[in-house]
């Protein structure tokens, strides 16, 4: 025996998204209430709250919808070209506002700062990227750069590399950061070799290094917390 659907529109009032949105806020609405504000209508078999839920259910959450290509999203039933667009264009204004940083030069007091600059462009990536701040007397970022992608490695991680842009920068000292794509930011033995390397080149030189930070997923470490400059 088959159970009617209930559509959206035998939801009261007061109980739907959109109404639930401007009574209680954005930050009320689950994920799904949010999707389906987004996607504006579900079909004729079928009301916008389960399209959404099919939705989360086929990227297994928004973890991975976050990384959904327009491909992906209109082989769903129900999401053609259109609602794909609109919610690849959602997506990406998400992104675009994480990485926003204001015109004001970014100051770093503490292995934090430093995490929450890059955190949210780093941690998803599925490749490790060493990425290096360059800061001015006062610790304001004034140039980041990937200095390179691939398994952290000391012949391939060269502090001559980094130093050369820090000159070129006139850099007064330095934050170096790479994530690990297991999400566990626990350092291995190759992070603190590389890290004592660059430790020792930017006293010869006279340009220091603040910190390494290695990101995981929503977690660091500070390998200067960690005793290894």
């Amino acid at each position: 025996m088959n159970l009617p659907t209930i559509m959206l529109k035998d939801v009261p009032k007061e109980d739907r998204p959109r109404e639930r949105l401007l009574t209680f806020g954005p930050d009320h609405l689950s994920n799904q209430e949010l999707l389906a504000i987004l996607i504006g209508s579900g079909t004729k078999d079928e009301s916008v709250m389960i399209l959404a839920n099919r939705i989360l259910m086929h990227f297994e959450g928004i973890r991975l919808l976050q990384d959904a290509t327009i491909e992906e999203l209109t082989a769903i039933k129900g999401i053609g070209t259109a609602k794909g667009v609109l919610l690849l264009s959602a997506l990406e204004l998400g992104r675009r506002l994480h990485q926003y940083r204001p015109d004001e030069l970014y100051v770093i007091h503490s292995p934090e700062d430093g995490a929450d600059y890059v955190m949210e462009e780093m941690r998803h990536l599925n490749q490790e990227h060493f990425v290096t701040l360059f800061l001015n007397t006062k610790n304001q970022i004034i140039h980041r750069q990937t200095i390179f992608i691939g398994s952290l490695n000391a012949s391939i991680v060269h502090p001559r590399e980094i130093y050369r842009e820090a000159v070129k920068r006139s850099a007064a000292s330095i934050v170096c950061a790479h994530n690990h794509p297991s999400g566990d930011p626990a350092p291995s033995q190759e992070d603190i070799h590389v890290t004592r390397r660059l430790v020792d080149s930017g006293k010869m030189i006279g340009i220091e290094l603040l910190d390494h930070l290695i990101i995981g997923d929503r977690k660091f470490i500070s390998l200067k917390e960690k005793g290894y400059l």
